[in-house]
């Protein structure tokens, strides 16, 4: 049950990220109440396809990219056209 309310939250916090703006996966662990659970954020996002809830707009702690279920080109496609990468 725990998990399933850290998922919920880590999708409401993911979701309010705006547009040119990222958080890294620890951040958003963090904001979600359990900061070393920065992993856990990344399986979650990975699994998610809600178009509401704006996973690309994660990265990781070392400012690379990371992942993304639709592929690292659509990621970086979608950061550029929110001003985010050049």
């Amino acid at each position: 049950m725990e998990r399933f309310k850290f998922k919920e939250k880590v999708l409401a916090v993911v979701a309010k990220i705006p547009a040119g703006k990222v958080l890294t996966y620890k951040e958003v662990a963090a904001l979600a109440g359990s900061p070393g659970a920065f992993r856990a954020v990344g399986n979650i996002l990975n699994k998610n396809y809600d178009p509401n809830i704006f996973c690309h707009r994660v990265i990781r702690s070392d400012g690379q990219i990371g992942g993304y279920n639709r592929g690292e080109s659509e990621k970086r496609r979608k950061l550029r056209l929110e001003g985010f990468l050049a």
